[in-house]
Formats: C-alpha cells, sequence, structure tokens
C-alpha cells in the first residue's frame, strides 16, 4: 500500500497538468520554447505515472480497469468485477 502522500501528490500532479494543457498546447504550437520552460516542471504529462485507485501500487497497472494486477486478482476472485471470472479448460 502506498503511502497517501504519495497517491496524493499523484492527484495534484494530473490538476496540474490539466491546468497547464491548454497554455502548454499554445506554446508548443507557437514554438515558444522559452515560455515553455517557464512553465511548472510538474506540469508536463510525462512526469504523470499510472497508480492502482484502490491501493496506489505504481507498477502492474491494468488500464482498462484502473487499478493494479494484484487487487484486479483479489477482486475478481471475490466476484467483485462483473463479467470477469477465473479460466477454466
Amino acid at each position: 500500500m502506498a503511502k497517501e502522500g504519495v497517491k496524493a501528490r499523484e492527484v495534484k500532479r494530473a490538476k496540474l497538468v490539466a491546468k497547464f494543457a491548454e497554455k502548454r498546447a499554445a506554446l508548443k504550437a507557437a514554438g515558444d520554447y522559452i515560455g515553455l520552460d517557464k512553465l511548472p516542471k510538474a506540469a508536463s504529462p510525462v512526469k504523470l505515472h499510472n497508480r492502482c485507485k484502490l491501493t496506489g501500487r505504481p507498477r502492474g497497472y491494468m488500464r482498462q480497469f484502473g487499478i493494479s494486477r494484484v487487487t484486479f486478482r483479489d477482486m475478481a476472485l471475490a466476484g467483485k468485477i462483473p463479467g470477469v471470472k477465473k479460466a477454466s479448460w
């Protein structure tokens, strides 16, 4: 389980990226790289990292569900994800 501060930092980064997205796009289109350099570094979309919504785990993230593979497996076995069941053949 990730620390709450790590999860909060990621949420804060996402808000910052959304806030500066339009300005960043305009500066890029104009070719103003000096203006881009003056924007906050955390406002770059490259700084974002997908994390599990429940545990905050940074690795093994399943984009379709928004959770990590470990959490997905636990929830799928418990029947908490509709339409997902363990394969057996």
